[in-house]
C-alpha cells in the first residue's frame, strides 16, 4: 500500500503540460507585429485544476489555443507528456465560450464528431460512448434533438460532453460559464469540479480561461495572473481550501482580494 501511495504522490507531481520561454505575436497587415505572449514559461501536471486570468485582451485565448497545439509559437517550445507537440491531439480537448456545435447535425451526431478520427471504434460504439457522456452531463433523453431546439446551457453541456467523450488527459476551457444565467453557471461548475475530483472518469487535469475571480477561486487549485499584453506572469496564486469550498468565508475572500491585487 505504501508503495502505491508513492507511485500515485509521484505521479500527482509528474507535469502534463511544459510551455518554455513561449513568444507569440500577430503579423499586422501593414508590417511589423503585435506582441501577445513574451517569455512566458508554465507547468501543469497531473491531476492539477489551473485558473489562467488578465487584462481583456491580453492573450488568454491565444495561450489555451497553443496549449492545444491549434497555434504554433514563434519561439519556445511545448512539450504534452514530456514530448513535443507540434499538432492537435486528441489526448487535449478545447471547450470555447461559445458552444460551436453544427446545427444540421443532432446533438448526438455533435458529440460523435470528437470521434471521428478514431478508426478503431464501430459507429455503434461511438454511440454508445457519446449516450454515456451526454448522460454524465444530464442530458440523456436528448440524443435527437438539434442545437436549436436546446437551451443555451443545454448547448454548452453538449460541447462538453463532446470535449470529454474522447477521454482526453487535458481539456482546456475558454471562459465556458460565462454566457450562462447564474444558476446553470453554478450547476455547469459544479458537473465539471465533480468530474475533475473523480480521476476514474477523464479528464486527468483542467485549465480554464476566465475572468471571474471568484469562479477560479472556487474551482482551481492555482491561479495564474496575467500582465497586460505582452502577457508575462504577474504571480501565481495556490488555493489551498477544503472542497467544497465556500464563497461566504473569509479565507475565499482573502484569496480573491490576493488575485485582485495582483491584477491592479
Amino acid at each position: 500500500m505504501k508503495v502505491e501511495a508513492a507511485e500515485a504522490e509521484e505521479r500527482v507531481h509528474e507535469p502534463i503540460l511544459e510551455l518554455r520561454d513561449i513568444y507569440f505575436s500577430h503579423r499586422l497587415r501593414r508590417g511589423g507585429e503585435l506582441p501577445v505572449l513574451q517569455g512566458l514559461s508554465l507547468t501543469i501536471y497531473y491531476a492539477e485544476f489551473v485558473g489562467i486570468i488578465g487584462p481583456s485582451g491580453c492573450g488568454k485565448s491565444t495561450l489555451l489555443r497553443i496549449m492545444a497545439g491549434l497555434l504554433k509559437p514563434q519561439r519556445g517550445e511545448v512539450l504534452f507528456r514530456g514530448k513535443p507537440l507540434k499538432n492537435p491531439t486528441p489526448r487535449i480537448s478545447l471547450m470555447f465560450q461559445s458552444p460551436s456545435l453544427f446545427p444540421w447535425y443532432t446533438v448526438i451526431e455533435n458529440v460523435m464528431l470528437a470521434l471521428i478520427h478514431d478508426r478503431e471504434l464501430r459507429r455503434r460504439d461511438k454511440e454508445e460512448r457519446a449516450r454515456v457522456f451526454l448522460d454524465m452531463v444530464g442530458l440523456s433523453g436528448f440524443e435527437t434533438a438539434y442545437p436549436a431546439e436546446l437551451s443555451g446551457g443545454m448547448r454548452q453541456r453538449v460541447a462538453l460532453a463532446r470535449a470529454l467523450v474522447a477521454q482526453p488527459d487535458l481539456l482546456l476551457m475558454d471562459e465556458p460559464f460565462s454566457n450562462l444565467d447564474p444558476l446553470t453557471a453554478i450547476s455547469l461548475r459544479r458537473e465539471v469540479e465533480t468530474l475533475w475530483l473523480n480521476q476514474a472518469l477523464p479528464p486527468s487535469s483542467i485549465v480554464m480561461v476566465s475572468h471571474d475571480v471568484e469562479e477560479l477561486v472556487e474551482l482551481a487549485e492555482r491561479v495564474i495572473v496575467l500582465t497586460d499584453r505582452p502577457a508575462k506572469i504577474a504571480g501565481i496564486v495556490e488555493v489551498k481550501m477544503q472542497r467544497p469550498r465556500s464563497r461566504r468565508s473569509q479565507e475565499f475572500y482573502e484569496y480573491v482580494d490576493r488575485i485582485y491585487t495582483l491584477l491592479s
